[in-house]
């Protein structure tokens, strides 16, 4: 399948809507400061602290959400799920291995089924650049489309709960230095992560790679980009480790093995002593414990994981 080419201009607006409202939500780069903090401030409106019930809404009464996840996930596809749950939608989860994809039927195809069902959302994932903006120039009026996430290339989601996740935590992220370490070259969610942080004017942000995980620059302008752990983390309020995409990754020779990267870029106590001492660390999912960070300062006061999970949903 050969899918459009992901022209930013194009994409975007593909997205929002003359009124300046969104349609889709395909990518971060495009969206004003301004919409992003309207985004923001509505998620805000739904958590409740943890030991209170969760918030629900009828907000979306009467609708359907199609959860189309043609790559596997945990996390995501559980917090959309309960999302459109908490929001009084019907939600049909469809499980690629038993769809009719692997018959030879086009995503497309899917779609229009689905349509024909009456779906009113999709949420795509898919391992090819391309498809979820694909997706959205052939919907009907009235259907949006979310980016679950899309190959290396964007995670808008994620971006925002990551971002949500420091304000409440921090306060505005002007005032803040970000740190995110490890996979950049193949990470959805740095880039997401990033535009977001670049978008509402960051104070500092810093990415730090092993040699073969270093990102293209311009995916990341205003970035200070570096090897250094120590560097990275130096004076930082916000460091946050990144799962190596071993799936994505085409030349293995160049990466460091595990004791390497342990020894130079896992986070743990004493990789982060030159950081603020109020430091937070954060990570999306799925850990590898022991290997991006240790398992103690994951589930230390420091950590700010479990309330990216929450605030994911």
């Amino acid at each position: 399948m050969t899918t459009t080419s992901n022209n930013d201009s194009d994409i975007n607006s593909l997205q929002v809507a003359d009124d300046g409202s969104l349609r889709h939500l395909l990518t971060i780069d495009g969206l004003s400061a301004e919409l992003i903090r309207s985004i923001l401030e509505r998620a805000s409106a739904f958590l409740a602290p943890p030991d209170q019930p969760v918030i629900r809404s009828s907000a979306l009464a009467g609708r359907t959400v199609a959860n189309l996840f043609f790559e596997p996930s945990t996390r995501t596809r559980a917090s959309f799920e309960l999302a459109a749950k908490r929001l009084a939608a019907d939600v049909l989860n469809l499980d690629v291995s038993t769809s009719s994809r692997i018959k030879g039927e086009s995503i497309l195809d899917t779609i229009y089924t689905l349509e024909a069902m009456q779906a009113d959302v999709f949420v795509v994932r898919d391992a090819e650049a391309g498809v979820p903006a694909m997706i959205a120039r052939h919907v009907r009026p009235g259907i949006s489309i979310l980016n679950a996430g899309e190959s290396s290339v964007s995670h808008p989601t994620q971006g925002l709960l990551d971002v949500l996740t420091m304000q409440r935590s921090l306060g505005d992220v002007r005032q803040l230095t970000v740190c995110i370490v490890g996979d950049i070259a193949h990470s959805r969610v740095a880039r997401s992560t990033a535009a977001v942080l670049r978008t509402l004017g960051v104070g500092e942000l810093r990415l730090v790679a092993p040699p073969g995980m270093k990102p293209d620059a311009t995916w990341f302008p205003d970035a200070i980009i570096g090897e250094s752990l120590s560097e990275g983390v130096k004076n930082a309020d916000i460091v946050m480790a990144l799962r190596i995409q071993h799936e994505r990754i085409k030349n293995k020779s160049e990466l460091p093995g595990p004791d390497a990267y342990i020894r130079h870029y896992q986070l743990n106590e004493e990789s982060l002593s030159e950081a603020n001492a109020n430091v937070k660390v954060m990570h999306p999912g799925p850990m590898n414990r022991g290997i991006e960070i240790d398992g103690a300062l994951a589930d230390g006061p420091r950590s700010l994981i479990t309330e990216q999970v929450r605030n994911g949903v």
